[in-house]
């Protein structure tokens, strides 16, 4: 972000040199006018995005699943840490020389509260250095550097349509954050589907929290499935997210905005299926792990 902005800053000078150097007509006046108004508009949107690394510290760290833990992460910098639910943090972690490898990003699970504290739900990865320094070195009390908030995965300024939420694993953490913000803020909406899958019953995050606000939050259904779950569990919902989707839309095909959060393969497979549903791209807004 730093040279795109040194970049635009130095097209920006070079325009107005030549603009009082040459000789140039009125049509070239304003074509280079206009070039340096966008320019502007580029520096300007990059000063906004550049963000100061601040100090965080690790309030709580509970296990979520086996391989999943939840960091609560407190910023003494601010009195209210503000973002929109669906933006993610960006951790600078001590595991390699180079900046840009030892940045880790993640989406808060959390949801704006006034407070100055976030939560984040973490999946080990094998051969991870990013995670397996924070489930190995940090501990409660330890610091992290972080900024943000960051990203535009985040809930369009009127809900005037039907909200499909896709996710896998720890792709659940902005939708958590979503669906209780609108809750707590009576956000006018019309029907929200979270549709979560994991492998097994275990792996659930938020299990029963989410199934608490299907009971609070009018046209909301949490609708786990799970690939690997044995057959004997008659309880729960086998598969993968996909058929669940596809037969809620069935024929109807009702009007409708779906985010998509989680690995690479379900977010490709999830795209072409929606778009072969009849739906256009635009309709589509994801957040890739991985």
């Amino acid at each position: 972000m730093h040279s795109t902005g040194c970049y635009c800053h130095k097209m920006a000078a070079s325009l107005l040199i030549r603009n009082r150097l040459i000789n140039i007509s009125l049509v070239h006046f304003n074509y280079l006018y206009s070039t340096f108004k966008f320019f502007l508009h580029c520096v300007t949107n990059c000063c906004r995005m550049l963000q100061q690394w601040q100090t965080g510290k690790v309030i709580r760290i509970d296990d979520a699943t086996h391989n999943t833990k939840r960091f609560w992460i407190q910023l003494p910098e601010v009195n209210s840490f503000d973002f929109k639910p669906g933006q993610f943090v960006t951790l600078d972690l001590p595991i390699h020389e180079q900046k840009n490898k030892r940045w880790r990003s993640y989406s808060i699970a959390s949801w704006p509260d006034g407070s100055n504290v976030i939560e984040l739900v973490i999946v080990l990865l094998e051969g991870g250095a990013g995670t397996t320094y924070l489930f190995n070195e940090v501990k409660e009390g330890s610091e992290l550097t972080l900024r943000g908030p960051q990203g535009v995965f985040t809930l369009p300024e009127t809900i005037d349509k039907d909200l499909f939420l896709v996710c896998t694993g720890t792709g659940i953490a902005p939708f958590r954050s979503m669906t209780n913000y609108i809750h707590l803020h009576n956000v006018p909406h019309k029907n929200i589907y979270l549709i979560f899958g994991c492998r097994l019953l275990c792996d659930n995050l938020y299990g029963n929290e989410l199934y608490e606000l299907e009971q609070k939050l009018e046209g909301f259904k949490y609708l786990p499935t799970y690939s690997r779950e044995p057959e004997t569990n008659t309880q729960v919902t086998r598969g993968y997210v996909h058929r669940i989707y596809e037969e809620l839309i069935g024929s109807n095909k009702p009007s409708a905005n779906f985010f998509l959060c989680g690995w690479k393969n379900m977010i490709d497979d999830a795209k072409q299926k929606i778009i072969s549903l009849g739906y256009d791209k635009k309709d589509i807004h994801l957040e890739l792990y991985g």
